[in-house]
């Protein structure tokens, strides 16, 4: 287990990692005192916060077993789900072509690069992406934008959202008879409601932030169909 996921408070997890601890292994032989110095804590705190390590070793180990039987999975069926993965366009196919269909749902995808490159307009473009229809071939979901930098543009993400319901209307006009309809359906604005922005200013927030995402998630069902950008 990672510390991340341990069930104390977020400025807790934050002075761990801070400090060098990002898993349950690494607080297995440390003296709470020497991890009260550490974290710049009390004893005490210190003390609770190893408690509660040790108690989820425990529970993390006797459920090991039973975790791997009941995740096993026939390579056949892990073929299935691979077939099955939606894909978000970044609407470039040279791109799309080297992602092997463009951003894969259910995974982690990093890109990198130096400043400039373009990393940003692309974390926008898809979440943009992520809510074209699935008429259009799209998921019709909503997105998470995580802001590090404070780099994320509105006025960019607006004329992204423009393009992109051009680039259905087209697509309409020569596949289907009720362009009109689906022109007046979906507007820009409409597009930025569905795209929740945070702005994370240090690795504190960070991490409170991850922790508050389960409850943000089971109240906004539509992102489970999207995409989180970094």
């Amino acid at each position: 287990m990672e510390i991340w996921r341990l069930p104390i408070s977020a400025s807790q997890r934050g002075k761990l990692i801070s400090a060098g601890y990002t898993s349950l292994s690494s607080l297995s032989s440390i003296s709470s005192s020497d991890l009260a110095r550490e974290l710049n804590v009390s004893e005490s705190e210190a003390m609770n916060i190893l408690k509660v390590a040790s108690h989820s070793r425990g529970s993390e180990t006797s459920n090991a077993s039973c975790s791997i039987v009941e995740g096993a999975q026939s390579a056949w069926d892990m073929l299935h789900d691979e077939e099955s993965l939606m894909h978000i366009t970044t609407s470039s196919a040279d791109l799309d072509n080297i992602l092997g269909g463009g951003i894969h749902c259910k995974e982690v995808t990093e890109i990198g690069g130096v400043p400039g490159i373009g990393k940003t307009q692309l974390g926008i473009q898809i979440a943009v992406n992520v809510q074209i229809p699935n008429d259009f071939g799209g998921l019709g979901g909503n997105s998470i934008y995580i802001d590090t930098e404070g780099s994320f543009m509105v006025e960019r993400a607006f004329q992204i959202a423009e393009a992109c319901i051009e680039d259905m209307s087209e697509y309409n006009r020569f596949l289907r008879k009720d362009f009109q309809e689906c022109k007046i359906k979906m507007q820009p604005q409409d597009i930025l409601e569905n795209i929740f922005y945070f702005r994370i200013c240090s690795y504190t927030e960070q991490i409170a932030l991850i922790n508050y995402l389960d409850k943000f998630l089971s109240e906004h069902k539509d992102v489970g169909e999207g995409d989180c950008c970094g």
